[in-house]
């Protein structure tokens, strides 16, 4: 099975090649992931609610421009589904959209982060969209830099603070509100979720459903 993937941002080919490392060492196998940045002119940093709002169009403009026929799926590589419709194109996968349909049904209470409020209210936005309020207990913002998501001690310092308010609200089953950073799990009381690895072996295993 073979996977495109599209930066939400445009990113530096540094960057880009960390987020392709993460997906090959994610992919199961037998599905391979190829990670393309944006084609479009685009934000380099999902920091303000404009920023959310050109990321999704502009990811759009990209896969109507494309030749998707080599490809069995497209993931959009963001926790926000940028691109993404419900009901809509069966070859475009959410990752939020198919993450979170999968801890609702295995009975999770779910909680996330996020590195900051715009990203935060954009992710709750999508969660509430696709029906799953009752399951979701709350949101908690790590406020870190942009530079903070390839700065593992950093992102995970903060996430383990986080983690402690949103076991209080109820939460049994965490997001890590970014599709590219790196979660040190030791010591962890909560399960958190890395929202692209789930998603690979969600498609990996059939239980997305695809075109």
């Amino acid at each position: 099975m073979r996977l495109l993937s599209i930066t939400p941002i445009t990113v530096t080919e540094t960057e880009l090649a960390r987020r392709q490392a993460r997906y090959d060492k994610f992919a199961p196998t037998g599905l391979t992931v190829e990670l393309r940045n944006l084609n479009q002119p685009a934000p380099r940093a999902l920091d303000q609610q404009s920023d959310v709002i050109e990321s999704d169009t502009c990811l759009a403009r990209d896969l109507e421009a494309m030749d998707l026929t080599r490809f069995d799926a497209v993931l959009p590589d963001c926790v926000l589904d940028p691109g993404f419709r419900q009901n809509q194109d069966p070859l475009i996968v959410g990752m939020l959209e198919s993450v979170v349909s999968h801890l609702a049904s295995a009975g999770h209470k779910i909680g996330a982060v996020t590195r900051n409020p715009a990203i935060g209210a954009e992710l709750v936005r999508r969660i509430s969209e696709y029906g799953f309020d009752k399951e979701f207990v709350g949101l908690e913002v790590l406020n870190l830099s942009f530079d903070a998501i390839s700065d593992d001690a950093t992102w995970n310092s903060a996430l383990r603070g986080a983690l402690v308010a949103l076991e209080a609200k109820g939460a049994t089953a965490v997001i890590n509100g970014c599709s590219a950073v790196d979660v040190d799990e030791s010591g962890l009381k909560l399960k958190v979720v890395d929202p692209t690895e789930l998603a690979l072996q969600l498609i990996a295993d059939r239980k997305v459903q695809l075109s």
